[in-house]
This record gives structure tokens, sequence and C-alpha cells, in this order.
């Protein structure tokens, strides 16, 4: 169950995390379950200890979604390092998530 108020921070309250994901949402569906799952587990395996998600509820707060100009949910937002990028979906291929991140290069 995704609680809205929810960050995932790796990091003690002082650092300053070096990847900042946001992954906006709309309610408990099935897609948003899943992509939050995926999300935490390939930062832990890749970015451990330098990262924090954010969940955005769009339900919730919808003003929030112009901002970051999310037409689809879930949609997962690389804040920093910057460039933005963006990735729609459940983010259940690996590959494609930590290419679209730039976490790992395109092979």
């Amino acid at each position: 169950m995704i609680n809205s108020e929810e960050t995932a921070l790796t990091l003690n309250e002082n650092d300053a995390a070096e990847w900042q994901l946001l992954l906006y949402i709309a309610g408990q569906t099935p897609k948003s379950i899943k992509a939050l799952s995926n999300i935490k587990k390939y930062a832990e395996e890749h970015l451990k200890g330098k990262y924090s998600i954010e969940i955005i509820d769009l339900l919730k707060t919808p003003q929030l979604a112009e901002g970051d100009q999310i037409l689809a949910v879930p949609t997962l937002v690389r804040r920093f390092p910057e460039p933005i990028r963006k990735i729609i979906g459940d983010l259940s291929n690996e590959e494609r998530v930590l290419v679209g991140l730039n976490i790992r290069p395109l092979k």
C-alpha cells in the first residue's frame, strides 16, 4: 500500500540526495503499486545511499501535475541530476528504466 505522505529516503536527514526521483501516481492502482516497488528495487540495487523518492498522488494534489507536465500516470521524473528525465508506466522493464534515467548507458 502506498502512503501518499511517504518519502523514501536512504540518506540521513542532513545529507543531500544525489538522485532526486519523483513518482507521480493517481491512487492505489496496481500499476502505481508496481511502479513504486520497481523503482525502490532498482534504486537500492544501483543508487544505494544516493537517492530520494517522493511519491505524489495526483488524486490528492492534482495541481502538481502541471509543474512537471505530467500527462499519464504512473510517471517517474528524475529531477536531479539534470537534465530532467521522465519514464511513463509501471517501470517493469529494468533495462529501459536504467537507460532512461541514465544510470546505465545504452549498449
